[in-house]
């Protein structure tokens, strides 16, 4: 058994943690095997050679099915020795018998990241800490991948971020010339309107001025709303707007809604601020 920090031996115990947890961020090829079947020692070498060559680019999890029958059971293993390649918590590939070097490498190859794979899931952990470093990852990602959306909207979040909104809106212009926005690309266009609006209106302490010159304004009101929710105060925000729905039947309760609807966007449908203000606001219009 090699002694390389890329190669493990699973156990029942250990399944969820060194499989299914540690496939959500580096692909695990699974190795069930036995001491008695000659294959499977003349295919742990080989294994285990490219896992230390590859440097962590797989991490290889060895299943001794004579100790651990029930994994093999789970994953309906009938022959030694069956590799399974797993990635995001699912198996995506395997193959079964003894396979050469050169065929477990082109194997792998359909398993393992692309460059520009690789780019993206460097970027995506940075977003939240760097996103300028993160833009950096995306934009040597689309170098590779220039057609690929994906990489033009986890780009728009970052330069979002960094509060280029013009930027941001021209990547998500031409993303919506398809026709269709993502998930994910909505979100963003909901938090883009958001701030552009609370910038045109000089952030909080602006808006709060305007707002509380004139009590009776309610549009006044909800840009104080939109420049609260740009500010990550998004419980302030929809409180404003709600009240505006449930006392006015013009055209600021169509704004009012309009914008509540955008911040649910931004915080997305697992949020309990979402969930809780959906329900007010059907409550408020029904």
């Amino acid at each position: 058994m090699s002694a390389s920090a890329y190669v493990i031996n699973v156990t029942r115990e250990t399944f969820e943690q060194e499989i299914i947890q540690k496939s959500m961020e580096v692909p695990v090829v699974v190795d069930f095997w036995a001491p008695w079947c000659n294959p499977c020692r003349q295919l742990a070498p080989i294994l285990e050679s490219l896992a230390e060559e590859m440097g962590g680019k797989f991490i290889l999890a060895k299943v001794n099915t004579d100790e651990q029958p029930e994994i093999a059971q789970a994953f309906r293993v009938e022959s030694l020795p069956t590799v399974f390649g797993m990635v995001q918590g699912q198996p995506v590939d395997q193959f079964t018998g003894l396979l050469s070097a050169e065929q477990i490498r082109e194997w792998l190859a359909r398993l393992l990241p692309s460059p520009a794979q690789q780019l993206a899931q460097e970027g995506m952990k940075l977003a939240e800490t760097d996103p300028k470093a993160a833009e950096l990852k995306y934009r040597q990602a689309l170098e590779l991948m220039p057609d690929e959306d994906g990489l033009k909207i986890l780009l728009a979040g970052v330069i979002l971020k960094q509060g280029r909104l013009d930027e941001c809106a021209t990547i998500l212009e031409a993303l919506e010339q398809r026709g269709f926005l993502e998930p994910e690309a909505e979100r963003l266009k909901s938090e883009l309107d958001v701030r552009r609006t609370a910038a045109e209106s000089g952030g909080v302490e602006e808006a709060r001025k305007v707002a509380e010159a004139d009590p009776t304004n309610l549009i006044a009101q909800i840009h104080l709303a939109e420049a609260y929710a740009a500010s990550q105060q998004h419980r302030k925000a929809l409180e404003i707007c709600l009240e505006i729905v449930q006392k006015d039947f013009g055209e600021a309760r169509a704004e009012a809604k309009s914008t509540m609807v955008k911040i649910f966007d931004m915080l997305g449908p697992g949020s309990e601020l979402t969930s809780e203000y959906r329900r007010k606001l059907a409550t408020a219009l029904y």
